[in-house]
């Protein structure tokens, strides 16, 4: 399943004006030392400010990215100019053999949804809760809570009172 994507589309992704322009700015042939690609990924390595290239990859199917770099924006910048290179059809984006770091992103995706999938079906096959027992539960904690809201009365009552023999001129003024 190949996807093709518009420079349009792509930009719709971006999370702001600054990263759009920044992703474009980036998708230039020559600041990417590796660039591949197959029917579910996308991934390449832009050389940036430091020693080492900020390992970029793509989830085709969901277009979600990752990247090494320290944004905090998804996508960042890179993920963005990886999928402007794909879109500008790139002739380096070929079908070739995934790097392995790329493998332990998809595979670590997967093993994340097959466990979130798996919760919910456990979820939807789960007996359900018994009323009395929460009800039960409820009250309980209900009763903790009060027990410290109590012991906090109690705690600021002796306080006041310490304060009142000392004298009020004494208290601390920070």
């Amino acid at each position: 399943m190949e996807v093709r994507l518009t420079r349009e589309q792509v930009l719709a992704l971006a999370p702001d004006a600054a990263s759009a322009k920044a992703g474009g700015g980036l998708a230039i042939d020559g600041k990417w030392g590796l660039l591949g690609a197959d029917d579910e990924a996308l991934w390449g390595e832009c050389q940036g400010s430091g020693s080492k290239p900020y390992q970029t990859q793509v989830d085709l199917a969901a277009l979600v990215s990752r990247c090494s770099c320290p944004s905090r924006k998804f996508p960042c910048k890179h993920g963005l100019a990886l999928l402007l290179l794909y879109a500008a059809g790139n002739p380096r984006c070929v079908p070739q053999a995934r790097p392995a770091w790329v493998d332990e992103w998809l595979n670590g995706r997967r093993d994340r949804a097959a466990r979130k999938e798996a919760a919910v079906e456990a979820a939807a096959v789960a007996p359900p809760p018994d009323p009395q027992a929460q009800a039960a539960a409820t009250a309980k904690r209900e009763q903790v809570r009060w027990g410290r809201i109590e012991a906090g009365a109690a705690e600021l009552q002796r306080w006041i009172a310490d304060q009142f023999r000392q004298g009020l001129a004494n208290l601390p003024t920070d």
